[in-house]
């Protein structure tokens, strides 16, 4: 049921596009500013308690939603609803997408467009020297694949709908962790343990779908280009096992590309050439997860 729900909920979320925005769920950001705020009421308990405490309240829709259906109607209603919960659980942006977008404004030159198209992709600030934006870019790819799609696919495949609205509840709640700690307000001066709570949350969810994700660029790409990055290790300084998964992420998404610089194409070329062929690394690992979990389906699994 739950290789079903997947397979249509896939192609559902390759045909739904112009409903993209629904998936911002930005009406979701008064409830958990309320239960950051509770950080400040418990301030002798470790922020992880109150951020973990705001996840669990925030699947319970869900995981009462599925309990109360079981195997009504031959599971059909579990079914849409799978393919409902996974819609929203993926994303919220399209990778694809952003992709195309940002190789649009790099043809067209235009660096407003570039910087704005860039920051979609990566979601935080990136250099302005092209070229270190190009690797940047190019290192987001990678890890939004597992942030957007991977992860969510790994905990739907283990734990159904349950798994991946988890698993997008953690995202969530770091993603506002992070805009709140860009902001300069009294009423969030805990911001910064809050991000860190956050952060170390995701990351336990992140922690095994990033590792998959990272060998499946051995194989979809550079087997030895990513088998030397994932050993390197120097220079790395991670404060949270979020900020860990996705170093490895992107130091071995680079390795698999193994991208060589073209000294017959410009700049932008080179940037066109290097997010094209990141998406296309993306895409050719989803068909191999694809293909591994209809495997394990028709070898017993039940999925």
């Amino acid at each position: 049921m739950k290789l079903i729900a997947l397979l249509i909920g896939l192609v559902v979320e390759r045909l739904a596009t112009q409903l993209f925005h629904l998936r911002e769920l930005r009406w979701l950001d008064r409830i958990i500013d309320s239960g950051f705020r509770q950080v400040d009421r418990f301030a002798n308990w470790p922020a992880q308690i109150p951020v973990i405490i705001l996840a669990v309240i925030l699947v319970l829709p869900v995981l009462a939603v599925v309990f109360g259906l079981g195997d009504a109607l031959f599971g059909f209603p579990y079914l849409v609803l799978a393919i409902i919960v996974l819609f929203f659980s993926l994303g919220p942006r399209d990778i694809g997408e952003d992709v195309d977008d940002y190789c649009t404004a790099l043809e067209a030159e235009d660096e407003d467009e570039i910087q704005k198209t860039a920051k979609a992709l990566s979601e935080k600030e990136l250099p302005s020297d092209p070229l270190e934006r190009i690797q940047a870019v190019e290192e987001a790819v990678c890890i939004q694949a597992n942030n957007r799609l991977f992860a969510v696919i790994f905990w739907f495949v283990l734990l159904g709908p349950i798994g991946a609205w988890s698993y997008r509840v953690t995202d969530l709640i770091r993603r506002r962790a992070v805009f709140n700690a860009s902001r300069d307000d009294e009423s969030y001066k805990t911001a910064n343990m809050v991000l860190e709570a956050t952060g170390q949350l995701h990351g336990w969810l992140a922690w095994i779908p990033a590792r998959l994700t990272a060998i499946g660029y051995a194989m979809a790409g550079s087997f030895e280009g990513a088998l030397s990055a994932w050993r390197k290790t120097d220079g790395i300084s991670a404060k949270t096992q979020s900020e860990h998964s996705e170093a490895l992420l992107a130091r071995v998404g680079i390795g698999a590309l193994a991208l060589h610089s073209d000294d017959d194409e410009s700049v932008n070329e080179r940037g066109v050439r290097g997010a094209t062929a990141a998406n296309g690394m993306v895409f050719r690992l989803l068909f191999i997860w694809a293909a591994v979990i209809a495997a394990m389906t028709l070898s017993g699994w039940s999925l």
